[in-house]
């Protein structure tokens, strides 16, 4: 159940980040994708992370339910990244919040 309610969530981040449209038809550069650094904040826009990084990691998670992560707090990046047009971005907000809280089951935005 948990599985199918984070899909969910992961098409709804995705319809979302089309309707504001964030969504590329094209993926970055390889090289990009292969940041190490948290959300790939040197290569990719988190617009761009959460679209070629963050749902495809979850959906294989998911389809081959793998463990999902025991901490997850992406939300607060997405407040962060989007901190002076959080009115236009709420919903985005308001999804990943809704994933974070149930992959952990803690609402980052509310534990610090």
């Amino acid at each position: 159940m948990k599985y199918q309610q984070i899909q969910q969530l992961l098409e709804q981040l995705s319809d979302e980040l089309k309707s504001l449209q964030l969504w590329q038809s094209k993926p970055p550069a390889a090289a990009a994708l292969r940041s190490v650094e948290p959300f790939a904040v040197d290569t990719l826009a988190f617009h761009q992370w959460l679209q070629f990084v963050m749902i495809p990691r979850m959906q294989v998670l998911i389809a081959q339910r793998h463990p999902l992560p025991d901490k997850m707090a992406v939300s607060p990046m997405a407040v962060q990244v989007y901190r002076g047009e959080l009115k236009i971005h709420r919903n985005l907000i308001a999804c990943l919040r809704e994933i974070d809280t149930l992959v952990t089951g803690v609402d980052p935005l509310q534990a610090s």
